[in-house]
């Protein structure tokens, strides 16, 4: 990566945003909507607002290029073409695509490259060779009977689809469904929709049909309402906040009981015993779990649980690993930490703040925004130490640089305080004991078990919670099951 090159493609100017319905490219009936960039509060573009009727198109020439069956009666080799064509584009582009997310939503670049035109082509990639790889089922009858199960795409995806990874995460959602056959009605976030405008434009280029893949854009209670409510739609997956995520349920059941799969956060639980391995590399890959892109991750270890013989010890740790890790400008190859998404994102995650000092926390680092002087959003790491069970830090989640530390005296102690949360997304344990960290894993209620790490999963194991985490999995090929219904033969011989 080269910073010169970075520098040129953030100089460019962005051109405004439009609709993808039906394989053209369309201004919305919404108006237009501002794009600010959280480097430094400037307005880089705008984006199309799709109105109820502008959704109302796309998901009608998605369900028509569905039963028209240029893609989704297509054999699974030619699909596999297809999406592989894609992953090739998003590599030969994928400085542009990174560079023009981190204008558009503040990820530090040395780890967007990565984890947004990296992870999606790989995703692209990964789907694409396994869907000729999925077979039907014979199921054991009677010799006179000979039963079938059929996989079969379900018809129209609504994907909705949050700011702080919209590649990576629009990839887990777009990849899966394109492959077993489905068409697609994609609605980015309102604050980070360049990459997967682009990412359409890709998709044509590498011969998705028109209709199979459409793009609208605009704001949650109108266009993200609109596409919940179509009737055309009969999945609908989302990535994003609990109450946006109960208002999905609801239009679900006021429309036509489309199937609901979503991911609504966590308020994960990084649990550090005495007999960890190593507490200073466990105290930096804490210090990374919270802090990497301003803790703007679903699985981000937010709350650090650690037992009382070394908490003094390993807060020491944790603070030392978290001063090297400045935030600064994310489009320079040297900043740890880059922008939070919105001004309004930043005022919520500073009133997290005052609330945990109020209810009895000790700041014991940053708790501060930061260059404000750049116009931009940034805030200072930070850490608030004596966080207890009943403090709002301890529950809800911030979804910001903010991380709660409390500290246990047993395991089963450790269990309970881990648990004692409404959601269950991931975990983390740091132990050198095998028979500890198995419990731990069998205990812990979350999708996500990590021991001995933070993160770094790969689209080969399921992502996904419990409780008010959500329901459904992305990545693996568990992921295709939200895309396939089953359909029975029953056949008399």
């Amino acid at each position: 990566m080269d910073q010169a090159a970075i520098d040129r493609l953030a100089a460019q100017p962005v051109p405004k945003g439009r609709l993808l319905i039906g394989g053209a490219w369309v201004e919305g009936q919404g108006g237009e909507t501002p794009v600010i960039s959280p480097i430094d509060g400037r307005i880089l573009t705008t984006l199309a607002n799709a109105s109820p009727e502008d959704v109302a198109r796309a998901t009608a020439d998605a369900r028509a290029a569905f039963e028209a069956g240029r893609w989704s009666r297509a054999a699974p080799a030619a699909r596999k073409a297809v999406l592989h064509r894609l992953a090739d584009l998003i590599e030969r582009h994928a400085l542009e695509l990174a560079v023009l997310g981190v204008r558009d939503n503040g990820t530090e670049i040395f780890m967007a490259l990565k984890a947004e035109p990296g992870s999606a082509a790989g995703t692209f990639r990964y789907y694409a060779e396994a869907i000729d790889k999925v077979y039907g089922e014979i199921a054991p009858t009677a010799p006179n009977v000979l039963g079938l199960v059929h996989r079969e795409a379900v018809g129209v995806v609504g994907a909705i689809v949050p700011w702080n990874f919209p590649l990576m995460i629009g990839a887990w959602k777009i990849a899966p469904a394109l492959a077993a056959g489905n068409s697609v009605v994609l609605k980015p976030a309102e604050t980070a929709s360049l990459t997967l405008l682009r990412l359409a434009e890709l998709a044509i280029e590498a011969g998705v049909p028109p209709g199979v893949f459409n793009v609208v854009t605009g704001p949650g209670r109108v266009t993200g309402e609109a596409l919940a409510l179509s009737p055309d739609v009969d999945v609908l997956v989302f990535t994003g906040s609990g109450a946006t995520g109960r208002r999905l349920l609801e239009y679900s059941a006021r429309s036509n009981l489309k199937r609901c799969y979503l991911e609504l956060g966590g308020k994960s639980p990084n649990i550090v015993f005495a007999d960890a391995p190593d507490l200073a590399a466990a105290a930096k890959a804490a210090a990374t779990a919270i802090f990497r892109n301003a803790g703007q991750v679903c699985v981000a270890g937010s709350r650090l649980l650690v037992e009382r013989s070394v908490h003094d010890a390993f807060v020491a740790a944790l603070c030392a690993a978290t001063a090297t890790m400045r935030p600064g400008n994310p489009l320079h190859l040297s900043t740890q930490i880059g922008a939070v998404n919105s001004e309004t994102q930043l005022a919520g995650n500073l009133r997290f703040v005052a609330d945990a000092q109020a209810e009895g926390g000790q700041v014991v680092l940053g708790g501060t925004r930061a260059l404000a002087e750049t116009g931009g959003f940034y805030m200072d790491p930070t850490i608030v130490a004596g966080v207890a069970p009943g403090h709002r830090l301890f529950r809800e989640e911030v979804f910001g640089p903010v991380l709660a530390v409390t500290p246990f005296d047993t395991e089963d102690e450790a269990i309970r305080l881990a648990n004692a949360t409404d959601y269950g997304l991931a975990a983390g344990v740091w132990t050198a004991s095998l028979a500890r960290a198995h419990r731990m894993i069998r205990a812990l209620r979350a999708g996500v078990v990590h021991v001995n790490t933070y993160g770094g999963t790969d689209v080969t194991v399921p992502l996904g919670g419990v409780k008010q985490s959500g329901n459904g999995h992305d990545k693996s090929l568990h992921a295709l099951e939200k895309y396939t219904d089953l359909k029975t033969a029953w056949i008399q011989l």
